[in-house]
């Protein structure tokens, strides 16, 4: 059969997409790019926040649409909407013919061509281990367990010079905003033999960019008691052939330890760029969100991160809105992005989650007041960003070529190694001939200015 697949949400769950994938091709299936094309469609969901919960709830319907009036047979939901709200999605979206959790990935395969599920009134045809259910609907699904290894299939659908590898699954942290720990099940490390393997495979296809990604990525091998664990495996991915760049995203406050940071800094290969979610720089916000950390503590690490990383890229991520959050929070927030002035700053408005230890309190602050916050806030980050990168003009740098801009036929879209994909802002190669400069390759480039929050280059 003719396989499509819409995967949403963030690089973990795309991940979780390039395996079914690559177990649907190993099946014998053929996969195809256009919907209308498709005998099943798959949508591999995201339900981490209110906006990602509506999209993927407009893409399932989306799809329902090929089936009912066009080629498509059957419809299969993934992915974290598909763990927390399996019932209600299999009653209220009558053409969806099989849901799997984030632990039932390996069912793909029968789901694209098995029996129609069971009543909404019944437990999932699997467990997330995998094993055969029950039918009492009352009982309680297992947590998701499952994790992927080396020798399971995979097919990207990144460009093919960079990719992502899941290094962990799961979070035991509890975080009082964050339903990821129930959707994704306890913190979980891949092998570390498994990881340099899967690391070989993919620069040996030609990937030069490996992404390391989980839902915490310095807290690697903690959990099955193994200090140093990531600076260990950072210096193993070292010595594989065919990388250029090896770059860790979702770092943890309290668990970037300074072997980390010392391979970071000595290890050429290894991006000196830290992914730093910190949520907020408000004592009383961090404390009701449950995060480990003040402002103090912040500000310690950050500079702990300098000294030891020289030349350090430094992306973090804030909420605002969150419940009890007021105007001298957030202007503790913007004197702390003052402060530090990070090179990479998203912001993003709080989203009440039933199920969360927020959930529970009182979403006391409007809609219209959580936008006008994180507008000023990015308004801040804006204006920082771009003396930032006006002081670049005239360095020279390395590039990494993804291909031909959106913007311009003749104007190519590359990053530094300051810049993670799809997350960050980019540098356009302007003054060159595309025909003569292959995606995935490096060139040597002199910043020429900027537009915002990217930047423009000539190749030398």
């Amino acid at each position: 059969m003719k396989i499509g697949m819409v995967s949403l949400g963030c690089p973990k769950n795309l991940v979780d997409s390039e395996v079914m994938l690559g177990l649907a091709q190993q099946a014998g299936h053929e996969l195809t790019h256009e919907a209308a094309e498709a005998d099943v469609l798959v949508v591999n969901t995201c339900a981490f926040i209110d906006p990602a919960k509506q999209e993927s709830i407009e893409t399932i319907l989306e799809m329902a649409e090929h089936k009912k009036h066009g080629r498509c047979r059957r419809l299969v939901v993934t992915g974290c909407l598909a763990e927390r709200y399996r019932d209600e999605l299999q009653t209220r979206i009558p053409e969806i013919d099989a849901v799997l959790g984030t632990g039932e990935v390996p069912a793909i395969v029968d789901a694209l061509g098995g029996p129609t599920p069971a009543p909404s009134s019944t437990v999932p045809l699997l467990r997330a281990d995998g094993r055969p259910a029950g039918t009492q609907a009352a009982a309680a699904p297992a947590p998701p367990m499952w994790l992927y290894g080396a020798d399971t299939p995979r097919l990207l659908a990144t460009p093919r010079h960079y990719a992502y590898l899941k290094i962990a699954e799961g979070c035991d942290y509890a975080c009082a905003f964050c339903i990821i720990p129930s959707l994704r099940g306890h913190y979980r490390s891949r092998d570390a033999d498994s990881i340099v393997q899967e690391a070989g495979r993919l620069a040996a296809q030609g990937v030069g960019e490996l992404l390391l990604i989980s839902q915490d990525t310095t807290f690697y091998g903690n959990d099955r008691g193994e200090r140093g664990a990531l600076a260990r495996l950072l210096r193993r991915l070292d010595t594989v052939d065919g990388l250029d760049w090896i770059r860790m995203l979702y770092l943890y406050p309290t668990t970037v330890s300074d072997d980390v940071l010392d391979v970071m800094a000595n290890t050429p290969r290894v991006c000196r760029y830290v992914d730093l979610p910190l949520q907020h720089a408000s004592d009383p916000v961090l404390r009701r969100m449950k995060r480990p950390g003040t402002r103090a503590s912040y500000e310690r690490l950050l500079d702990r991160i300098h000294a030891r990383v020289p030349g350090v890229t430094l992306r973090s991520t804030f909420i605002v809105g969150f419940p009890g959050e007021t105007e001298t929070d957030v202007e503790a927030l913007l004197d702390f992005v003052r402060a530090q002035r990070f090179d990479h700053v998203g912001v993003f408005t709080y989203s009440h989650e039933k199920g969360t230890a927020a959930g529970a309190m009182s979403d006391d602050v409007p809609p219209e007041i959580k936008e006008h916050r994180r507008a000023r806030v990015m308004a801040l980050q804006r204006h920082l960003a771009a003396e930032a990168q006006r002081a670049r003009v005239g360095q020279r740098v390395r590039l990494l070529v993804d291909g031909p801009a959106a913007e311009h036929e003749l104007v190519l879209r590359g990053r530094l190694e300051s810049q993670a994909p799809d997350i960050d802002s980019v540098t356009y190669l302007t003054n060159c001939d595309p025909a003569t400069i292959t995606p995935g390759h490096f060139i040597e480039a002199e910043i020429v200015g900027s537009k915002g929050y990217d930047l423009l280059a000539r190749p030398l």
